[in-house]
């Protein structure tokens, strides 16, 4: 991976097009929060549990929403979110099968959900017009609605401006109307038609319009700035409106005036404000339902678990239209159950787990540590694992058996579309079980198309001594990430017929590796002679497919030995095994550390350097450390546009770093330059080439005049499959 490829393609795709944040993001998401609860049950909510009770109900459910949008800032931070939203997030994370499982049932709910926002509208209306028949009215609405985003996606969001305004005039009119000087009616607070935890089950799904937005991300014109600036926006002006509220109510009105459907007209300073504000809401959802609903189909058609032809996009406004007409379908034929009410919560309990899910996602690419999990907006793995269990936690809450019927739903989908199961394992429970799992895991792994993406070094070292060499021991574990293998391993130069067993002194070794807090596995191996038996070992460690995929050797204290080394380090070009050959002194590390990597990008060697930088940064101690990309260049006119590439190409792959190019002087040589700038670095990276057959020792004294007397130095050559493509 050169630098000219990350800038060609920067520079070659084209303006992004597409909606803004308040409009594609902010707009849906607040209006979606700001819904129909808000106006007709909030006043119970507050009469029931008092000011502070229906407080610390906003408190609780905000936080599990804020919990969520963060879990979307950083998903939608570290990929470029194609349509579907939250179903491409998860797919794309934990495969397509669970993405399927969440994917079918959260289209069905948005499909479903226009159907409850209109029977909600229609039942508003009622309100004004008594003989109004509901059914036809609510089936009618669907219809008016399906083709107002049928016309246009960007017409449909714009209707929301006026409608935003109208919600934002009722809610004036409730605080202009409050009595801010009151106390509250000792009524208030008395729990007599509902627990705190009920009110709670009622009033949570208020805020759970947080996807909304995140549905419409293949339409944005910049996702990964609009998606977390849009949604943390929208989540924080909610909790403000749904703190402030409370409070007006509680000091407005008693318990009977509050527990009306429409006690903000009783409160409000013009009451009819209101009605436009309520009707608007609820037609706001419908609208934000019937967008989320065809791409969620559609990310599915793309991805081939329905219909190809419903991700069809229209000639004429690249809108997915049959998937559009197909969810006004499912929609109109909801109106037909009549008695929605069971439907409604399971609809929430299918959006319930699809927070759930994505909160996961986020907490296990943080948890596993995946190098490809760099997003922008960093979130601790903790606090989305937190929201996951919350998810789960209320929806038990709300109804036990509306969230036993959907997780058996997702679960029953994820069967089938897997199609595939484990076979149970009977002995030792334990010991079965986790038989049973690595067999499976490392099958399935197999039989997994390899993927830059998931690719993370597994590194062999070769060395004579662990405890001499324990700091190369622990740069490889922390290159590893603690999570990838390695295997420590030491040759002895003999016969085999003629040697002591070496088992025991193995186990001495991971023994005293164990102390040292490095989980390794420890070989020693008995060859004829040190170079041949290297390559050997190197061909043949591993099990069941997951085998070594770099080598770490020591700097020889003698020149002579480098030739040796050279010699195998074509042979294992040859395997497909990169080499990392690293010169550590025993000093301690400074705490203010810093990482140069002199980057030349003709080998491709400037990827594996990179990635092997950002790993060691995830370390204690390494976390606050100067990353510098290093170039020098011949001509001094060229300095300015390869800084300008090198800057780009850092903030593509987002790994934090300064640039420096340097130009080649008069009377300086390479290796001069490289030793000025990095003999205070504490830790030097430079890239291997391929030296012709036969010139081995020009070589080493080629590397020799590059790294003179710097301390602790890193030389990587790149050899694996995905050279060029690890970031």
């Amino acid at each position: 991976m050169t630098a000219d490829s990350f800038v060609n393609q920067a520079t070659t795709s084209s303006a992004p097009v597409g909606l803004s944040t308040f409009l594609g993001v902010f707009t849906p998401t607040i209006l979606t929060i700001l819904g129909a609860i808000m106006y007709l049950r909030f006043g119970w909510v507050v009469a029931n549990g008092g000011i502070w009770g229906a407080v610390a109900i906003v408190v609780i459910a905000n936080l599990i929403t804020a919990v969520t949008a963060l879990s979307v800032s950083a998903l939608s931070t570290n990929m470029r979110v194609g349509a579907g939203g939250a179903y491409f997030m998860i797919s794309r994370s934990l495969g397509l099968e669970i993405g399927g499982a969440i994917g079918l049932p959260l289209f069905l709910s948005q499909a479903i959900s226009l159907t409850l926002y209109c029977y909600g509208l229609a039942e508003c209306i009622q309100m004004f017009w008594p003989e109004a028949p509901v059914s036809i009215l609510a089936g009618t609405l669907v219809l008016v609605v399906s083709a107002l985003a049928a016309r246009s996606t960007v017409f449909a969001l714009k209707m929301q401006i006026p409608i935003m305004a109208f919600v934002g005039l009722s809610i004036l009119s409730l605080l202009l109307g409050a009595d801010w000087g009151g106390s509250p009616d000792p009524s208030l607070g008395t729990y007599q038609d509902a627990s705190f935890w009920g009110l709670f089950a009622v009033f949570f799904p208020a805020v759970t319009g947080i996807l909304a937005g995140v549905s419409l991300s293949g339409d944005l014109a910049d996702p990964e700035r609009s998606l977390p600036r849009g949604t943390l926006l929208a989540v924080i002006a909610g909790a403000v409106i749904y703190l402030i509220i409370p409070v007006a109510l509680g000091l407005s009105g008693d318990f009977q005036t509050l527990s009306k459907p429409l006690a903000w007209m009783e409160v409000a300073w013009i009451g009819v404000l209101i009605i436009p504000g309520l009707w608007g809401a609820v037609l706001s959802s419908a609208i934000g339902s019937i967008l989320a609903a065809p791409r969620t189909l559609q990310a599915m058609a793309e991805d081939k678990l329905v219909s190809p032809k419903l991700g069809e996009l229209d000639a004429r406004d690249g809108e997915p239209k049959r998937a559009l007409w197909l969810s006004a379908a499912v929609a109109f034929a909801a109106v037909f159950l009549g008695d929605l009410n069971a439907v409604a919560t399971t609809v929430s309990m299918f959006f319930l787990t699809t927070y759930g899910m994505i909160n996961i996602v986020c907490g296990l690419e943080g948890l596993v540590g995946d190098p490809s999990f760099r997003p922008r907006f960093q979130v601790n793995w903790i606090l989305p694992l937190a929201g996951a269990a919350a998810c789960l936690w209320v929806m038990m809450l709300i109804h036990p058996v509306a969230a036993t019927v959907a997780i058996v739903c997702e679960i029953g989908i994820w069967a089938w579309l897997s199609r595939r199961a484990l076979q149970a394992s009977w002995g030792d429970m334990r010991g079965g079980t986790l038989m049973s799992l690595a067999i499976w895991s490392l099958v399935q792994k197999r039989r997994q198309r390899e993927h830059p993406r998931s690719w993370r070094p597994h590194i062999l070292i070769f060395t004579s001594d662990v405890g001499r060499n324990m700091r190369m021991v622990d740069l490889t574990w922390a290159f590893s990430l603690r999570r990838g293998v390695v295997t420590v391993c030491s040759l002895v130069e003999g016969d085999l017929d003629e040697e002591e067993p070496l088992v025991q002194r193995a186990m001495e070794e991971e023994s005293y590796l164990t102390h040292k807090g490095v989980t390794a596995f420890c070989e020693v191996h008995v060859v004829p002679d040190i170079e041949s038996g290297m390559v050997t070992v190197a061909q043949a460690n591993g099990i069941a497919g997951l085998a070594s995929n770099t080598v770490m050797l020591g700097f020889p204290d003698n020149d002579e030995f480098l030739v040796p080394v050279v010699r195998v380090m074509r042979r294992l070009d040859r395997l497909g095994k990169s080499l990392l050959l690293a010169r550590i002194e025993r000093q301690e590390l400074p705490r203010d550390r810093s990482i140069s990597i002199w980057w030349a990008g003709r080998e491709n060697n400037g990827d594996l350097m990179l990635l092997l930088a950002h790993l060691l940064r995830q370390n204690a101690g390494w976390r606050r450390s100067r990353l510098t990309l290093r170039s020098i260049v011949a001509d001094p006119d060229e300095a300015d546009v390869l800084h300008d590439e090198m800057k780009a190409m850092v903030e593509e792959i987002r790994i934090p770093a300064q640039v420096q190019v340097l130009p080649l002087t008069a009377g300086s040589s390479v290796g001069d330059i490289i030793q000025t700038y990095s003999r205070r670095d504490t830790l030097t990276m430079l890239g291997l080439g391929l030296p012709p057959v036969g010139e081995e020792r020009e070589y080493v004294d080629r590397i020799q005049s590059l790294i003179g007397e710097l301390d602790n130095v890193l030389l990587v050559r790149n050899s694996g499959p995905f050279k060029g493509k690890l970031l």
